[in-house]
């Protein structure tokens, strides 16, 4: 473990020198240059406005999260159906795997102001649009997870007159793990991203709010520094996956403690 974690930190010390460089050199820019606060506002000057701002950014970001928990949940029902449904049914893959693509071709921004219209400005809403960017990753990856199951283990469970619920929960469901796991890291990034523009479009509450308000009243600190809660929530979502997907494949650590050994 202690090899582990000093591994993880060599590999995040590069990306940390290079993040303090790069606010170092902004907050020097915005000095040097005397920007104006409402156009681009200095490091500093965010760190404040979150401080000033967090109980309220806080509120916001609970409403941005329901939405976002609500959705994902649907989105990873709805796609585990759907995935498990076109394995068994030839035919309903055929039917439905061209309209998932075509879906994807649709830009979430033209979207949502129909989906304002048919829903109003209520959480419906925003719920659908995170359910809408989060499906096509873990249903893509969940079909293709499934197509690689080893067949010859599923044919001996069936000569052993095995259920299909039976081959499901003991073949298919642990082979396509770490699938379902690389969907799942995709969609939670993009889950708070199509939150967010939801609430630009329409909303009462949330992150997307906050910073539509901020900008229109030139407060791009405060718009910045909901940006930064919107970047944290999305790294402790992926990194939440990734310790999720450690703690139900263990097979996978051993594995991998087989190939570093």
């Amino acid at each position: 473990m202690k090899a582990k974690l000093v591994s993880t930190a060599k590999n995040i010390y590069p990306s940390l020198l290079l993040i303090t460089f790069f606010l170092a050199a902004w907050e020097i820019i915005c000095r040097w240059a005397n920007i104006p606060a409402s156009r681009v506002p200095s490091p500093l000057l965010i760190g404040k406005c979150l401080v000033a701002d967090f109980p309220l950014l806080m509120s916001h970001l609970h409403a941005t999260m329901y939405a976002v928990s609500v959705g994902l949940l649907i989105a990873i029902f709805l796609s585990l159906i759907l995935s498990i449904s076109m394995n068994r049914w030839l035919w309903l893959k055929q039917a439905l795997y061209p309209l998932l693509i075509i879906s994807q071709t649709i830009p979430i921004i033209a979207l949502a102001p129909l989906l304002l219209i048919l829903f109003g400005f209520g959480i419906t809403n925003k719920i659908i649009v995170v359910v809408l960017v989060c499906f096509f990753p873990l249903s893509v990856n969940l079909v293709e997870g499934l197509e690689q199951v080893d067949n010859e283990m599923i044919n001996l469970l069936r000569i052993m007159q095995a259920k299909p619920i039976t081959i499901l929960q003991n073949v298919q469901l642990p082979s396509v793990l770490p699938f379902f796991y690389s969907g799942l890291k995709i969609s939670v990034t993009y889950s708070v991203m199509g939150a967010v523009i939801a609430e630009w479009l329409g909303g009462r509450a949330g992150l997307g709010i906050y910073i539509l308000r901020s900008l229109h009243t030139y407060r791009a600190g405060n718009a910045f520094a909901a940006i930064l809660v919107v970047v944290t929530v999305s790294l402790m979502l992926f990194k939440l996956t990734e310790f999720a997907a450690w703690i139900s494949m263990p097979w996978e650590r051993i594995k991998k403690n087989n190939l570093e050994d």
